[in-house]
């Protein structure tokens, strides 16, 4: 990728118009910046991943432009609504159920039911969204495991020819991520503690927010156990040959003719290509898990750039079960 272009507060526009046309792009949020993709488009979340390097997959926030907005992608009970409108615009992010129309890929959920969902509080920010006219994920813009960017300058020494352009902003004002709630039950949890007190949230709830679920089967934040991700159909991993009633899942050519031994098949990447399968991960899974098949084998799949996080994930879903 060519040298990132650095554009002025003054090109959200244009910003907007390269998200939308699938390409990656950091911009300020009042918290920390973020590194911007589509977030209804698959490939794009994948290119993020890439970007950011040694990626897991884990769910990413999501971010409109209002209440209403984030309305049509989950399920804002009277409690998230009060705390929407508390602290919306602001560094307050709900994980709530998602609608049956909700836009936002299976990529950028990780899979899941729920959807994290955040309306920033900056000029820049809202601009740069409502020109792309789409949700936007947007996970700090920084190389995996390194601190995370409150400057333009910031970005482009981390990720300077990996992403499409950087907006300059100027620094940001709260230099920490958003607090990060889920409301999926009667209890809201504290998943992340940020930019937005506890004290202040409790003020609003009237009540004392409880702990993330220890024994939870899914991450709803950057997540903890091991078994995950899981279709009903057990999940069986670098496969060479296809057992009476598997459904198989490959990846690149299939020069074994193992399609042809399986009760129904998919294919991540005809190609190999990794961007490819990681888009396509959770929708196949499913696909092959709704035939019925009581197990599913799955092709190798490389180690190397998203095929970490593809068998990271894969490894996951064929963990043992309780």
């Amino acid at each position: 990728m060519a040298t990132t272009r650095r554009l002025t507060a003054d090109d959200a526009a244009e910003a907007g118009a390269l998200l939308a046309s699938g390409k990656l792009v950091a911009f300020p949020t009042e918290t920390v910046y973020g590194l911007g993709a589509d977030a209804t488009d698959g490939e794009a979340i994948a290119r993020l991943y890439a970007a950011k390097g040694r990626p897991s997959f884990n769910p990413l926030i999501s971010h409109v432009t209002s209440l209403a907005a984030a309305e049509a992608l989950g399920r804002i009970s009277a409690t998230a609504r009060a705390l929407g409108e508390a602290f919306w615009p602001g560094p307050l992010t709900l994980v709530v159920p998602a609608t049956e129309t909700c836009a936002v890929s299976d990529l950028a959920r990780a899979g899941l039911g729920s959807v994290a969902l955040r309306v920033p509080d900056h000029p820049v920010a809202r601009a740069l969204i409502e020109a792309a006219d789409r949700p936007i994920a947007a996970p700090s813009a920084n190389r995996s495991g390194r601190v995370s960017p409150t400057t333009a300058a910031h970005v482009l020494a981390d990720l300077d020819g990996r992403i499409d352009a950087v907006v300059d902003g100027g620094p940001t004002a709260v230099g920490l991520e958003s607090t990060i709630v889920a409301l999926l039950d009667d209890a809201p949890r504290l998943l992340r503690p940020g930019g937005l007190s506890r004290a202040a949230i409790e003020a609003v709830l009237g009540r004392p927010l409880e702990e993330p679920l220890k024994d939870e089967a899914a991450p709803l934040a950057p997540g903890r156990l091991a078994s995950h991700y899981a279709p009903t159909a057990k999940v069986r991993l670098d496969a060479e040959d296809i057992f009476e009633g598997e459904a198989y899942l490959g990846f690149g050519p299939d020069r074994l003719g193992l399609r042809a031994k399986a009760v129904a098949y998919e294919t991540l990447s005809a190609s190999g290509d990794t961007i490819e399968a990681a888009a396509r991960l959770f929708s196949c899974l499913r696909a092959l898990d709704a035939t019925g098949a009581t197990a599913i084998a799955v092709a190798p799949i490389p180690d190397h750039g998203l095929g970490e996080a593809i068998r990271d994930r894969l490894a996951r879903a064929a963990a043992p079960r309780g």
